[in-house]
């Protein structure tokens, strides 16, 4: 398994995918308690502490210089609270902080995909639209913070989703924070694969 996903995370990043989120969870609630697995309610709370040992790693990596660069974005309590992501298509640049496994970098910064927000039903859906790794899923209310987002990971050409629960390599759980005047971030703590914190940062396209 895990030498396929490496093969598919050498994939071109132009892929390009039309996977609707609504897709993904079935279940009919504004709640996101009553969807979220137990595991990701464990991520979802101990999403600091994985952070903060990805923020380590990083500056014992030597890569201390270029987290300092991205200022408030890899900051773990730079959220404002306000107003959450409206819909509409994002520029959201990945960055990897924290490596999973000895061997893989921790920290990489990807240049900007496409990404979408889009009314489903009564929430908010977000898809990663573009690349060999693609976040799909649902955006929950959350907080005076944040929101929560329920997903799960498309990899290389797969033109559908999983749904959320079956696969839990593939589930992702995590936040919608805004940090700035028209700009968010998705912070995706603990995934399966190559990093310990997801962070995509999401301005207006």
């Amino acid at each position: 398994m895990w030498r396929l996903f490496l093969a598919l995370s050498l994939l071109p990043l132009t892929a390009c995918s039309t996977i609707a989120p609504k897709g993904v969870i079935t279940r009919s609630t504004r709640d996101w308690r009553q969807v979220a697995t137990a595991a990701d309610r464990q991520r979802l709370r101990n999403w600091r502490t994985v952070w903060i040992n990805a923020l380590r790693q990083a500056e014992a990596g030597g890569h201390g210089a270029e987290v300092r660069r991205e200022g408030v974005l890899l900051q773990p309590d730079a959220a404002l609270g306000g107003a959450g992501v409206a819909n509409g298509a994002y520029r959201c640049r990945l960055i990897k902080l924290g490596s999973r496994a000895q061997g893989l970098l921790p920290f990489v910064a990807y240049q900007p995909f496409a990404c979408r927000v889009k009314q489903e039903r009564d929430l908010q859906g977000f898809a990663k639209l573009s690349g060999s790794q693609r976040q799909v899923g649902l955006i929950f209310p959350g907080d005076q913070l944040r929101q929560v987002f329920l997903g799960t990971l498309v990899l290389g050409d797969e033109a559908r989703a999983m749904q959320y629960g079956v696969d839990d390599a593939r589930d992702l759980a995590g936040y919608v924070e805004r940090i700035g005047p028209q700009r968010w971030r998705l912070v995706l703590p603990s995934p399966r694969y190559e990093s310990l914190v997801d962070v995509l940062e999401l301005v207006p396209a």
